[in-house]
């Protein structure tokens, strides 16, 4: 009898362990939507260290090194332009009409604070400095090293200090901040971050637009 219990109670105990293992299966699949390449965002939960670094980027006195921190690295090696900000929370606005459906926008759109600081995507020679009437505002033109690309940054806010013309920035280095100078709304301060692909004789004004969004999410762009 007593053999036959200790059957019994494995029996129950086994059935139990494989039953909880089904169900967490099951909700498994469910979050996933039965698409087992879905690229799921962690488990945990994140967003405390994001606003702890949209809090160091928005401090004005924050060290240059903690600072640092608060800029991410995309797949592809160029920064994601505004501090605080990660790659995941990146909207790709690239195809997206602009002027009434007059034309394609060409660029994206990364919404912060005003005052949150942007920093060079990738490595080159600050080419231009200019206010765009036509809407822009505030614009930094930053050209690599091998002349075939323009990072073009607008509506910025303030210029960083001594920031000049034929100056080199290395990746992550500071250009200015946050903005809605130009025809941006003061409701919905934003960095508008265009990629050209240039000609090395091609002026700054020039180029192809390239989408931004794949080279920084990691992920395919919308159209």
């Amino acid at each position: 009898m007593r053999t036959l219990g200790t059957i019994l109670v494995t029996a129950v105990l086994v059935s139990a362990f494989w039953l909880t293992a089904f169900m967490s299966g099951m909700i498994s699949v469910a979050k996933g939507g039965g698409n087992e390449q879905r690229a799921e965002r962690p488990i945990h939960d994140d967003e405390p260290q994001r606003r702890a670094a949209r809090e160091v980027a928005l401090d004005p006195d924050a060290d240059p090194v903690t600072l640092a921190e608060a800029i991410e690295v995309g797949p592809s090696g160029m920064a994601v332009p505004v501090a605080g900000i990660a790659p995941d929370e990146l909207v790709d606005t690239f195809t997206q009409a602009r002027a009434g459906g007059a034309r394609r926008h060409d660029a994206i759109d990364i919404m912060a604070d005003t005052g949150t600081p942007v920093v060079a995507s990738a490595p080159g020679t600050v080419e231009k400095i200019y206010f765009s009437r036509g809407g822009g505002g505030k614009t930094v033109y930053v050209r690599s090293k091998d002349k075939r690309w323009i990072y073009y940054y607008a509506h910025l806010d303030v210029y960083a200090p001594g920031l000049k013309e034929g100056q080199a920035v290395g990746l992550g280095d500071a250009l200015g901040t946050v903005g809605s100078t130009g025809n941006a709304s003061p409701d919905g301060p934003h960095l508008h971050f265009a990629i050209h692909r240039m000609e090395p004789e091609e002026s700054w004004w020039e180029g192809r637009p390239i989408n931004p969004y794949p080279l920084l999410a990691g992920r395919r762009a919308n159209g």
